[in-house]
């Protein structure tokens, strides 16, 4: 990578981790989607696959989870921050029936746990609420003990669909927003 295309993707990443209560997280620009990834079971031997592709009503999340070789996950993500006064986190969804979860870090480290929370994603556009409360802290899978989420800790957040639902899937972001006050 060249030093110019660095300093770019550094100024980037630093605006997306300056937000603000007003500001959200709009999946319609193709900037955003750009710095998205994803992170399949093939970290572990699975062999689920999954790919992120921009369209102009939000980004596609799709691919195919299989439980073969012990996998059975599929995920994308992207560097997210917050203010200390937000309260709740807003997503608009749309998708395929499946249950999926929402997925904050706050720590990029790949050994530190992360808080999932679960949702049904219909075919429907649906703005769906997450407090901090809803959120379970787990690592690879499993519930531990962590310290309470505070959503001024997040350093990303992503979406991931598990949990034995082999075969396709299809799901559809259009924007995160923060929302500061009381929920």
């Amino acid at each position: 990578m060249t030093r110019t295309r660095y300093l770019i993707f550094v100024l980037i990443l630093l605006c997306v981790s300056r937000m603000t209560y007003a500001q959200s997280i709009d999946f319609t620009d193709r900037h955003i989607t750009d710095q998205m990834w994803v992170v399949n079971d093939g970290v572990m031997g699975g062999i689920s696959q999954s790919k992120i592709r921009h369209d102009t009503e939000g980004v596609i999340i799709e691919g195919v989870v299989s439980l073969e070789n012990n996998g059975g996950f599929a995920s994308a993500r992207v560097p997210a921050a917050f203010d200390t006064n937000i309260s709740v986190l807003e997503l608009m969804v749309k998708g395929d029936g499946k249950r999926y979860k929402f997925i904050l870090r706050t720590d990029a480290l790949p050994r530190t746990p992360m808080y999932q929370a679960e949702f049904v994603a219909t075919g429907d556009w649906t703005r769906i609420r997450f407090r901090p409360d809803y959120f379970k802290a787990s690592f690879r899978g499993r519930a531990v003990s962590a310290p309470e989420l505070s959503f001024s800790d997040v350093k990303e957040m992503g979406v991931l669909i598990a949990d034995q639902q082999a075969g396709p899937f299809h799901l559809q972001l259009k924007y995160l927003r923060a929302v500061a006050g009381t929920p």
